[in-house]
């Protein structure tokens, strides 16, 4: 067997591959040997039918067995001797097999490309300094009452206010013509809140259970439902109940009735101030180690391997349909479309898979590898996050396939680590970090 391998981009490569006629020859016999053993053939006692008889009813099929025989073979070997380690599916090229000849076939393969991150340690990096205010603790506080409050109907019919809950149907129409999907049956709104559009929540003030009403948005063209933006849709609507929120006291009582390990109204303020400094912590980090890769990256160019931005991009329009069937919506509904969806999603993709591999490569160029005890860690801190216990977490990724995505990913926050670890780190106000990076980091 002969290998060649040569270059057609920096993540591309073809991978030539020439088995010799002996072996072509020798797998041809083992197969016609076998189908001559197995099969019967009119006029032939078994296993008796002459090979020119079988090569005219299993000729094709016993060459495409061969083949594939041949290629499962020699690939693995080919791959190994070239060190040509290819990332997703080859793409394979292959002549026709002939008695007596070599055959010969090619696999296009994308790799990683190959670069080396330079001075990478001691980088210069702004870290948030770490503040949680009693308004902080405030705000969570009435955030944890609202979702205790109850609602009810309002007893007496009087016209709606901001504030208050509103049950709606409604039907949205453009030029006469009803809008597919755009309606709802018992739509509760909180009004002023704007969830939906202001002029919607504008046009069900002063109205009452029972009223009925008609009104026009215009909306903007950049407006977040690509089936509505840019467009004047006339609605129809009715009113079927208003509501309001009737809030629990802020006391002692109330603290008691979240949990037997609140004694009282500060004591409760004070596991509210641990949970957001805890969240703090881990946004603060984030966002730190965040802003480290991007400084690394700076001036880092190489060709990406499009086999792993694509599985990028359906990482994430996956993400964002399960997101959206959680909320009883999806892509369809919201007037998207997939391909639109991969057009949008491609850059960060790329910028996702340009910062793993620079984190991959670092990795390497360190020496940083991945322990058992680093492993745990991940499961561990999945479980916490999944309030799941750690064996259940590691069930539900192993039924999954999902162990080695998990590796990878412990390993890259592993080298985050060490990255930051090594940085010359200076602690700023909130206010004079770029927000922009911040939240862009964060998202990612």
């Amino acid at each position: 067997m002969k290998t060649t391998l040569t270059d057609i981009s920096p993540v591309k490569k073809r991978l030539l591959v020439e088995i010799d006629a002996e072996e072509v020859t020798k797998k041809l016999n083992q197969a016609y040997g076998d189908v001559r053993k197995r099969v019967k053939v009119p006029g032939f006692r078994p296993g008796k039918a002459p090979r020119k008889i079988l090569e005219s009813y299993y000729g094709n099929q016993v060459r495409d067995d061969v083949t594939k025989e041949l290629i499962a073979d020699s690939f693995p070997k080919a791959i190994d001797e070239t060190k040509a380690f290819p990332l997703g599916q080859p793409v394979l090229e292959k002549e026709s097999l002939k008695q007596g000849e070599n055959f010969v076939y090619s696999a296009v393969l994308e790799v990683r490309p190959e670069f080396e991150v330079k001075n990478h340690l001691g980088v210069e990096v702004e870290k948030e300094i770490l503040s949680v205010s009693d308004e902080d603790v405030q705000k969570r506080l009435e955030e944890i009452r609202t979702a205790n409050g109850k609602l009810a109907s309002i007893a007496e019919k009087r016209p709606i206010g901001e504030g208050d809950y509103a049950i709606v149907d409604y039907k949205g129409f453009e030029n006469g013509q009803p809008i597919e999907g755009i309606q709802s049956s018992n739509l509760l709104v909180k009004v002023g809140k704007h969830d939906f559009h202001a002029k919607f929540d504008e046009a069900l003030i002063g109205l009452s259970k029972d009223d009925e009403t008609e009104f026009a948005i215009d909306f903007e063209k950049d407006f977040y439902h690509t089936q509505l933006a840019g467009k004047r849709v006339h609605f129809k609507t009715r009113i079927i109940d208003v509501k309001e929120l009737t809030l629990p006291e802020l006391d002692d009582a109330f603290a008691g009735s979240l949990g037997s390990d609140f004694r009282d109204l500060e004591s409760l303020k004070e596991e509210i101030r641990k949970a957001i400094t805890s969240e703090e912590e881990s946004r603060v980090d984030r966002e730190l180690k965040q802003r480290l890769i991007e400084r690394i990256s700076e001036g880092l160019h190489f060709e990406l391997p499009e086999v792993l931005v694509q599985a990028e991009i359906d990482f994430s329009i996956k993400r964002f349909r399960d997101n959206l069937q959680r909320g009883g919506a999806s892509i369809e509904k919201m007037g998207l479309s997939e391909e639109g969806l991969k057009k949008d999603f491609r850059p960060v993709s790329e910028k996702r898979v340009r910062e793993m591999l620079i984190l991959e490569q670092i990795a390497k160029q360190e020496q940083i590898t991945l322990t058992n005890e680093d492993l745990e860690e991940g499961y561990r801190g999945l479980a916490q996050n999944m309030g799941q216990d750690v064996e259940t977490v590691k069930k539900y990724y192993e039924a999954r396939g999902q162990v080695d995505n998990l590796r990878e990913e412990v390993l890259r926050e592993k080298t985050l680590k060490y990255l930051a670890d090594h940085a010359t780190i200076s602690e700023v106000k909130r206010e004079s970090l770029g927000q922009d990076k911040v939240r862009e980091g964060r998202d990612g």
